[in-house]
């Protein structure tokens, strides 16, 4: 229900911004295309120059279009300054990671204190189902930040967060590089489409 409500404020902000009818077949035709929430946010100005009506003006209006329309799903406090639960962490990436058609793997870098240092840092871009990571890069990163702990979330683009054996794994690794360096690892988040999975919660680290 929610991808229902989600496309159909999609749909009227493009009319707006096209000056279009809801029904006109410039917008029917760019959701005939890109059907879903996540193809339509992924969509490029190449793509959107292939539809017929549609030249590189409009093609620049429709991408700022859907950049505003991330920012809209966005809370209204959409960076917490502190990290206080997995929820608070998930409300920050989520606007952003649930769209994401590869894996990104992203840290959030904390002082003593939780408070976030910084912006979230994406170290690794992969493919459709991996994005390679190790130890070294992110505690590299925290080093570099004189961070405390960190925060570490992945995406799968399937939009299911259940944790694959290379995602525990990994999670293992990295909490037992934190032990050594004295920066803990308080959670390793998996980001589906408007859901989420803790490792810390599976009691899988």
């Amino acid at each position: 229900m929610k991808s229902i409500n989600e496309l159909s404020t999609i749909k009227s902000l493009l009319g707006d911004a096209l000056a279009e009818k809801p029904g006109s077949y410039i917008v029917d035709e760019l959701f005939d295309r890109f059907p879903t929430v996540q193809e339509l946010m992924n969509v490029t100005e190449f793509e959107l120059l292939s539809i017929k009506g549609i030249g590189k003006i409009k093609a620049r209006q429709i991408t700022a279009a859907l950049q505003l329309a991330r920012r809209l799903s966005r809370p209204a406090d959409s960076k917490p300054q502190i990290i206080r639960s997995p929820q608070d962490a998930v409300d920050l990436l989520m606007p952003e990671m649930r769209y994401l058609q590869q894996e990104h793997f992203v840290v959030l870098f904390l002082n003593t204190k939780n408070h976030l240092i910084g912006q979230p840092e994406t170290l690794s871009i992969g493919s459709l189902n991996a994005a390679i990571v190790t130890p070294h890069m992110v505690f590299r990163a925290a080093v570099k930040r004189s961070a405390a702990s960190v925060l570490v979330c992945h995406n799968h683009p399937s939009g299911d967060p259940t944790p694959s054996t290379e995602d525990i794994q990994l999670t293992k690794r990295l909490v037992e590089s934190g032990g050594i360096l004295a920066c803990d690892v308080l959670d390793h988040l998996i980001i589906g489409d408007g859901t989420f999975t803790s490792l810390k919660e599976r009691g899988a680290m």
